[in-house]
């Protein structure tokens, strides 16, 4: 059993890492602050190869393997989560709903620049339905060469920004048949909602989207009709992977913030990490982020393979995105009053866990999953 990266993986993740620290950390603060897309940055990820990282080469991706990936959304998530998460949501679920279950052309037309950095958004949930996806209302109807999609979809991350969506739809509800759609940016019907301000991932931008008579192409049918469930918790599963890189990436930033406060600050005449409570604490995150990502490499390895990796990809994201809030939470108690305190990034950081236990899944959802591949 090898726990190494090879030298490739290795320079991979050092990479990104190094982007990550010129381009990202810089300006995380202030979009975070602002609640402001920075389109030169995703252009900049584009260019440089890190918005396709799993696709083939043939359809503008790097081809790189999963682990890569995982480890990549791990240290761009070190410099700003919310960058990571729609990074992650691009790749890990719209993209990859088109990469595996999309025609040729599909992913010449589509998969292709959204590989080389234009923009995919994945709309599933809706205000009537969030885990519970058979409580969805919106539904396409087959007009002669064309769909026509009537209903609403709800938290749709990349919504305002997006250039290609990926949206689900019942094609027959009464037989639970639901389909999945690519809807280009601009399509006649499609209206974006107004932008979500959120606690944390203030950079990320979330929206509803709205379909009244909007009538797309039937080639832009993705798979067969009735699929739509089975294209959803694949690209689940692959997207889960990816939020468990970066709430891992959440919490090894967070840990790195708490040590260095810890050996600064000075209290009853020596620094505050020389106290036996702090380092505890720093062991029990050091450890709990160490289980957090080799279960998420667990998941990104046994992918690689062409193994089932459901469940392994809903334990990681479970458990990732709990440490996650435990780990910022302990790195705001570290550092006082002042990780209480707005522009220190402990604060952002905490904020930014918490939305990790809720998306592609919540804890319990993953529960779910688990306790119910367990017991088969």
């Amino acid at each position: 059993m090898d726990f190494y990266l090879s030298e490739e993986q290795e320079l991979i993740r050092t990479t990104m890492r190094e982007f990550a620290q010129e381009y990202v950390a810089p300006i995380a603060q202030e979009i975070d602050e602002s609640s402001s897309w920075p389109a030169d940055l995703y252009a900049r990820l584009g260019e440089k190869g890190w918005m396709g990282m799993p696709f083939p080469e043939e359809y503008g991706g790097s081809g790189t393997d999963y682990v890569s990936y995982a480890g990549a959304i791990e240290e761009l998530a070190q410099a700003c989560a919310a960058t990571a998460f729609n990074v992650s949501v691009h790749t890990g679920v719209a993209c990859m709903c088109i990469n595996n279950f999309g025609s040729d052309e599909q992913k010449k037309k589509y998969l292709t620049p959204l590989a080389q950095g234009k923009i995919g958004a994945f709309a599933i949930t809706e205000p009537s339905a969030g885990t519970d996806v058979g409580g969805a209302l919106t539904n396409a109807v087959l007009d002669g060469e064309e769909y026509v999609i009537n209903g609403s979809k709800t938290f749709c991350t990349n919504g305002p920004v997006a250039d290609t969506y990926v949206v689900f739809a019942w094609t027959n509800k009464e037989k639970g048949e639901m389909s999945c759609f690519i809807i280009p940016r601009g399509t006649p019907g499609m209206q974006i909602g107004k932008k979500v301000e959120k606690m944390g991932m203030r950079s990320s931008q979330t929206s509803d989207l709205y379909f009244k008579d909007c009538r797309i192409p039937k080639d832009n049918l993705v798979g067969k009709e009735g699929q739509g469930l089975k294209i959803a918790m694949n690209g689940f599963d692959h997207g889960r992977v990816g939020i468990a890189a970066q709430a891992v990436g959440i919490a090894q930033a967070a840990l790195d913030e708490a040590i260095a406060y810890s050996k600064q600050r000075v209290q009853f005449n020596k620094p505050i990490a020389k106290q036996q409570q702090i380092q505890f604490w720093i062991a029990d995150m050091v450890t709990d982020i160490q289980a957090g990502r080799l279960l998420t490499l667990q998941a990104a390895w046994l992918k690689d393979q062409g193994k089932p990796f459901s469940k392994e990809a809903a334990m990681a994201k479970l458990y990732a995105s709990e440490l996650a809030v435990r780990v910022t939470n302990k790195a705001v108690q570290i550092h006082g009053g002042y990780g209480y305190c707005k522009g220190v990034k402990v604060e952002r950081l905490y904020r930014d866990a918490k939305i990790t236990e809720i998306y592609e899944g919540t804890s319990e959802a993953m529960r779910m999953v688990i306790g119910g591949s367990t017991m088969r």
